[in-house]
C-alpha cells in the first residue's frame, strides 16, 4: 500500500504545510505509473528504534553485502511517472500489432507480475522486415536460424527463467519498464521519453527488451562455445546453469582480462539491440508513411540499465539521465552524485560543436536553439525525417525541413558505460529530462537519500514526482492543487512528462516496500 508518510520536512525550500501535504496526497493519486519491488531474500525493514538510537543513514543502507544473499544486485526499486502531454489512445502503427494487441499487456500495472517468457517476440516475428540489420563480429549465430528453432522466446535460463517479473506503463509520451530475476540476480530497466507522438516509445517498450534478450543470448552462446564454460564447476556456483551467469561470476572473481572483454560484450549487446530496433522501426515507418506521414517525425530518447552483481551497464540516447548516489568512505560521509549518462542535446557544448562541425557547408544547422528549428536532442531513436531525405520528403507544408542538405542531423550512436558497483554506492536514480528541468543531480540524490532515511517503508520515486509538482506549482505562482487540476496537454507549459525509477543497490540492511496500489 502507499505509505501515508510521504514527505520529508525540514527548514529548506522543500518543506510544505500540512494542508498542502494532504492535498498533494489526493492530487497525486492520478499518477499514471507507480510500481515497486523488493527482494524477498533480504532482511526485514529497519526498526523505529534504529532511528531513535541515532543510527546513521549510511548504516541503514548497509555495507559489504553486495553479493551476500543469492545474487544480490539490488534490494528494491520503485517507479513512478506522471503525464503532462496529451496523447491519443494506443496507436495503430504496423496495422495495430503494436498498439492494440501488445502494449495494453504492459500498461500501468500496480505491481510486478511473473512472465514465463518474452511476451511479444513471436508476434513481432511475422512483420519484422528490416533490411541490413546490424551484425557484430562477436555474434556467430544467425538470427533467422535462432528464430526458426525458438518460435516463442529465447531459451536462456539467465533471461527467461519462470521467476522473471515485469512491470511497466505509460505516462503521456513516456514509457517505462523494469524486468528482473531475483533468482539470477539481474535487473533491466528502460525509460523511453517519446516526442512528437508516442509511437516510437511504444515500439521501444514492446521490442527493445526482446532485442536485448536476443543479443545476450548470442553472447551467451559465444561464451559457451569459445570459453568452454560447460567444463566449469557448476556445483560451486549454487547450481546456476546459465552460461551467461557463469561468465559474469568469472568476470567478477577471476580473470581481469576476460572481465573487461565480457563487459564490452554486454555493452555491445545493448548498442546492437538499439540499432536493431531503430532499423525495424524506420522500416515500419516507411511502410506506413503514405497513410501516416507524421510517423517520420516521431522519436524517443532511450535510457537502459542492466544490473547484475556489481556490474552496472548503461546505455543512453538523448537527455534522460542515470545518476549514481554514493558515500565514499574517504570523503567522511559526504553524499556524492555522479551522472553516468551523457546529455545529448544542444545544451551540451560538445554535442553542439560536433553537430556544427559535421555540417560545415550548412549555415542553418541550428535555428531558434533547435536542430533545423525542430528538435533539441542531438541523438535519438526514430525521428527519421532528420536522418534520411526520403522521410523528410514525405512531409508537407511547414512540417517539412526545406534545407535538409546533408543528413543525418540527429544521430543514433548511443553512449554506453560500465560501472563497477562498490560498497560506497547506495542507489541509482533514472529519470526522463522532465525531472532535471527542476532539480540538479545533487538535489535529486539528496532528496532521495533523506527520504529513504526518514521513510524506510516509503516510495522514493513517487516522492520525487510529488516534490517536482510542488516546485512546478511554486514557479508558476499556483498551488499544487491548481496545477493538478490543469488537464494534460495544457499542463505541458508547466512541466513535462516525468518518469522516475529509483534502484536501491545490493545493500541488504535497507529495504522498502514501494507503492502497489494507487
Amino acid at each position: 500500500m502507499v505509505d501515508e508518510e510521504l514527505f520529508y520536512r525540514d527548514n529548506s525550500d522543500h518543506s510544505i504545510s500540512s494542508e498542502e501535504e494532504d492535498m498533494l496526497v489526493r492530487s497525486c493519486s492520478n499518477l499514471n505509473v507507480s510500481f515497486g519491488y523488493h527482494c524477498d531474500s533480504y532482511p526485514s525493514f529497519p526498526s523505529e528504534n534504529d532511528h531513535e538510537n541515532g543510527i546513521s543513514p549510511k548504516n541503514i543502507f548497509g555495507t559489504n553485502t553486495m553479493m551476500g544473499s543469492r545474487n544480490g544486485s539490488f534490494t528494491c526499486l520503485s517507479g513512478a511517472a506522471i503525464s503532462a502531454n496529451f496523447t491519443l489512445a494506443n496507436t495503430n502503427i504496423c496495422k495495430g500489432l503494436i498498439g492494440e494487441e501488445i502494449l495494453p499487456e504492459l500498461d500501468s500495472p500496480n505491481s510486478f507480475r511473473k512472465i514465463v517468457s518474452s511476451p511479444s517476440m513471436s508476434r513481432l516475428d511475422s512483420f519484422s522486415t528490416s533490411q541490413g540489420s546490424p551484425e557484430s563480429s562477436i555474434f556467430e549465430i544467425s538470427k533467422n536460424t535462432w528464430r526458426s528453432s525458438a518460435p516463442t522466446a529465447v531459451s536462456s535460463n539467465f533471461l527467461t527463467n519462470t521467476e522473471v517479473k515485469m512491470a511497466g506503463g505509460a505516462a503521456g509520451e513516456d514509457r517505462v519498464q523494469a524486468v528482473c530475476s531475483e533468482k539470477n540476480g539481474w535487473l533491466i530497466c528502460g525509460i523511453y521519453d517519446g516526442f512528437n507522438g508516442r509511437d516510437a516509445a511504444d515500439f521501444l517498450a514492446v521490442t527493445l527488451y526482446d532485442n536485448i534478450v536476443y543479443y545476450l543470448y548470442l553472447l551467451e552462446n559465444r561464451i559457451k562455445q569459445q570459453n568452454g564454460l560447460y567444463n566449469s564447476s557448476e556445483s560451486s556456483l549454487s547450481g546456476v546453469k546459465s552460461e551467461l551467469t557463469l561468465a559474469m561470476r568469472i568476470a567478477e572473481n577471476e580473470d581481469i582480462k576476460f572481465s573487461e572483454t565480457f563487459r564490452a560484450g554486454v555493452l555491445n549487446c545493448l548498442s546492437t539491440a538499439v540499432e536493431q530496433a531503430e532499423n525495424d522501426f524506420l522500416c515500419m515507418v516507411e511502410q506506413e508513411m503514405d497513410d501516416r506521414p507524421d510517423l517520420v517525425s516521431v522519436g524517443s530518447c532511450v535510457l537502459v540499465v542492466l544490473l547484475h552483481g556489481t556490474d552496472l551497464c548503461i546505455l543512453n540516447l538523448g537527455d534522460s539521465r542515470a545518476v549514481l548516489a554514493s558515500m565514499p568512505y574517504t570523503e567522511k560521509g559526504i553524499l556524492k552524485a555522479t551522472q553516468l549518462t551523457e546529455t545529448h542535446s544542444l545544451e551540451n557544448p560538445l554535442e553542439y560543436q560536433k553537430l556544427v562541425a559535421d555540417h560545415p557547408n550548412d549555415s542553418s544547422v541550428v535555428r531558434g536553439r533547435k536542430i533545423k528549428g525542430k528538435l533539441k536532442v542531438t541523438r535519438a531513436f526514430g525521428v527519421g525525417y532528420l536522418k534520411q531525405k526520403k522521410f523528410n520528403d514525405a512531409l508537407m507544408g511547414i512540417l517539412r525541413v526545406r534545407d535538409l542538405s546533408s543528413p543525418p542531423y540527429v544521430y543514433t550512436n548511443p553512449h554506453t558505460l560500465s560501472h563497477k558497483v562498490t560498497d560506497d554506492d547506495l542507489f541509482v536514480v533514472l529519470g526522463s529530462d522532465g525531472l532535471f528541468d527542476f532539480f540538479s543531480n545533487d538535489e535529486v540524490v539528496h532528496l532521495v537519500y533523506q527520504f529513504m532515511h526518514d521513510n524506510p517503508m516509503g516510495d522514493p520515486a513517487k516522492y520525487l514526482i510529488e516534490q517536482l509538482i510542488l516546485k512546478a506549482a511554486r514557479e508558476a505562482a499556483l498551488t499544487a492543487e491548481e496545477l493538478m487540476r490543469i488537464p494534460v496537454g495544457s499542463r505541458r507549459k508547466y512541466h513535462d512528462d516525468v518518469t522516475v525509477i529509483v534502484i536501491t543497490l545490493g545493500n541488504g540492511q535497507r529495504t522498502m516496500t514501494a507503492s502497489t496500489s494507487l
